[in-house]
């Protein structure tokens, strides 16, 4: 990759990141490239879904992911996006660690990493809240994936000076374990009830009341992820030679399927709902899909962290208009997100005024291929504005910066 596009792949890490990066050999360039070129993929995937719940929302189904009888369209557009947030903390917790392990020594990420872990929290309740339903307050304030992507980093920000191998013993731990903790359940409206929704269960913290909170994203799993991902630093080290790292990753997302291949296989541990046998193939296939994302279940991860180990190790030798594209998108991840969310209220607004509500308050199309042709003509219309705030990024001196 070029230098311009180098600089912005590592950009997010902190000053001291893109002066490594510029000293590095070749190999050390996509290494370090590959991770934002994975992150804006998945970034791209996920306006799929964002477009669905935008102008397709209205479709009546108690889950997109039913496989009974949901479309199938539909619950494979669902199924992409089911990437996103496994390997977005996931990749999060990878670029922890080499920011605190740059070319010119060990540093602490507590800092960094508890400040930018609040101002997500902050974001979410404010900001990315109003983006979602265009009133403040809401309703009903979802704690979601930029909260609990918060919450993971404080933690992991307050334990990353741990020694590394103890950190993915951990992470591994919760990954695996969580599961086993499911029949655990508490009475609402005491101490333990809230306490296991924040972290594993997914219901209301606040049930009644002017504002209800739901938390979305319980955080335990989530932290199982991030010290995982934070494990996983030393495989990008500049000192790891390209085809290792590349056995590495491809011994582990292997490892991970055929893993998930048993144990989802004959339903035995890691995910709640079995699969069965439906009256078509594809059907079948969509009940071995069926995996629970709230809160992400060992075979979920087992899935999404092996296929994207495997496009790690795919990415990282690609050098063409769609990686570049990509890591531009990955290279300003915060303002990305925000900047699609607004987007996407204007545009339902847009639609109302234009064509009149035809669901409810809202206005809705009534076929799943045009939830990815407007997500598709939306990519182009968000890479500038992206490319843009990147450059801004490379060359600004103002602290915020490096946050987003």
């Amino acid at each position: 990759m070029d230098q311009t596009n180098l600089y912005n792949a590592a950009a997010w890490a902190g000053p001291k990141a893109p002066v490594a990066a510029h000293a590095a050999v070749q190999p050390a360039r996509s290494r370090i490239a590959v991770i934002d070129v994975l992150r804006g993929l998945i970034m791209l995937i996920m306006l799929f879904d964002h477009v669905r719940e935008a102008i397709y929302v209205h479709v009546p189904l108690s889950d997109p992911l039913d496989a009974v009888h949901t479309d199938p369209a539909l619950f494979f557009t669902r199924i992409a996006t089911h990437f996103c947030a496994p390997l977005f903390v996931f990749l999060t917790g990878l670029g922890a660690w080499l920011y605190a392990h740059p070319a010119s020594g060990p540093r602490s990420a507590t800092g960094f990493l508890v400040k930018r872990g609040l101002l997500l929290v902050f974001l979410e309740l404010v900001v990315v809240n109003f983006a979602w339903y265009g009133v403040f307050p809401p309703q009903t304030l979802y704690l979601q994936v930029i909260w609990v992507i918060g919450l993971a980093m404080i933690v992991l920000g307050l334990v990353h000076k741990l020694p590394t191998a103890l950190l993915g013993a951990i992470g591994l731990a919760i990954i695996f374990g969580h599961n086993a903790l499911t029949w655990m359940s508490f009475a609402p409206g005491t101490v333990a009830y809230d306490a296991w929704t924040l972290l594993l269960h997914r219901g209301y913290l606040v049930a009644d009341g002017a504002v209800k909170v739901k938390v979305a994203y319980p955080l335990l799993p989530w932290i199982g992820v991030i010290l995982a991902g934070y494990a996983a630093g030393p495989v990008y080290a500049a000192t790891m030679a390209p085809e290792r790292r590349r056995r590495i990753l491809i011994a582990a997302g292997v490892g991970a399927l055929l893993l998930l291949a048993l144990l989802r296989g004959f339903n035995i541990y890691g995910e709640e709902l079995p699969w069965t046998v439906q009256d078509s193939a594809i059907r079948t296939v969509m009940s071995f899909l069926a995996l629970t994302k709230y809160p992400p279940s060992l075979d979920y991860l087992l899935l999404t962290l092996g296929i994207g180990a495997l496009a790690l190790a795919a990415l990282e030798p690609r050098d063409n208009w769609l990686t570049r594209a990509c890591a531009t998108f990955g290279g300003a991840p915060m303002f990305y997100y925000l900047l699609h969310l607004y987007v996407l209220l204007g545009l339902q607004r847009l639609l109302v005024a234009t064509f009149g509500a035809n669901h409810g308050a809202r206005y809705g199309v009534d076929h799943v291929w045009l939830v990815w042709l407007v997500a598709l003509g939306l990519m182009p219309m968000l890479y500038f504005p992206c490319r843009a705030f990147a450059r801004y990024k490379r060359t600004s001196k103002q602290a915020w910066v490096r946050y987003f």
